[in-house]
């Protein structure tokens, strides 16, 4: 299947001085070039620029710009602040500034199935996904020594429907400013919406389907029953609506009458790893712009 899909970008550009510019704005004449200059002003090189407008003209405008700025550590805290007061404010933008040079510290939530989050792992340690793990918190203990290898704190904060309170209480407390990013690798607990208002970072999800097809227990037994020809995987930005949150990856493997239901649950689990680790890593990346329930990815 050709995927038709960002490249990674991995390669010949090294990542320090290497900035990465996100914003989103109404659309209007004079957007891309008020960046522009702003950045040629500051001394910085592009090196490249996608943008989409959601309509021909009166549409939302997004951008992402990679550019290159000899120093641009010491002087990343007055380039944000200009750029705030020079285009942001004339435009009503919502931007984002980063540095390719520092990876997104990121923590992995899990239960008991291993696959999604051994995948990521893996990746990150063979140099797939910038990123440091910084912990991997799961309810319950099982996945510990698989992850040991990995030199990873793995903490066990035991979580029921019972004691959800004093889970995501103590969960939020290892998380609040400590990640940029929560990775739920198949984390197999409903997060409550003080949970995710207070957790201070981005959660993406992975759901066993092209959403909202078998939500609910048994997935796979309940595609067999139903004759499936295609066993997908949907990976999302979590909000207050469990599974409604906005779509930042999908894609799917076919199927056939001759495959039982163990069958489906491994290639499920295959296309599972697949579309989270693209979804992790065009975060990282800084890929993904966010607009209503809807993201771009460049």
């Amino acid at each position: 299947m050709v995927q038709e899909y960002p490249d990674p970008g991995h390669g010949t550009l090294p990542a320090k001085d290497v900035g990465r510019l996100l914003l989103r704005c109404a659309d209007r004449p004079g957007l891309v070039a008020a960046v522009s200059a702003f950045l040629a002003d500051a001394g910085a090189n592009i090196v490249s620029l996608d943008q989409h407008a959601t309509q021909q003209s009166g549409g939302t405008f997004m951008q992402r710009t990679i550019f290159h700025l000899p120093g641009l550590t010491a002087v990343r805290d007055e380039l944000e602040r200009d750029f705030a007061a020079q285009v942001a404010a004339r435009f009503d933008m919502d931007f984002r500034l980063t540095e390719a040079a520092k990876p997104k510290r990121v923590a992995i939530m899990a239960s008991t199935e291993d696959h999604c989050l051994l995948d990521l792992l893996w990746r990150n340690r063979r140099g797939e996904l910038d990123m440091a793990v910084v912990m991997v918190i799961s309810n319950h203990p099982d996945l510990a020594d698989q992850v040991r290898p990995f030199s990873v704190p793995f903490l066990h904060v035991p979580a029921t429907k019972h004691i959800r309170e004093q889970a995501e209480q103590r969960q939020l407390e290892l998380l609040k400013g400590n990640v940029d990013l929560v990775v739920l690798a198949r984390y197999m607990q409903i997060l409550t919406p003080r949970f995710i208002d207070e957790v201070g970072c981005p959660l993406i999800n992975i759901h066993h389907s092209f959403l909202p097809a078998f939500i609910g227990a048994a997935p796979y037994r309940r595609a067999k029953e139903r004759g499936v020809k295609l066993v997908g995987a949907t990976a999302h930005y979590v909000t207050e609506d469990l599974d409604e949150g906005p779509i930042i990856e999908q894609d799917v493997v076919r199927v056939g009458h001759r495959h039982d239901v163990a069958d489906l649950r491994r290639l499920g689990a295959d296309v599972e790893r697949l579309v989270l680790s693209r979804a992790v890593l065009w975060h990282c990346e800084d890929r993904i712009i966010r607009y209503g329930n809807q993201t771009v990815v460049f």
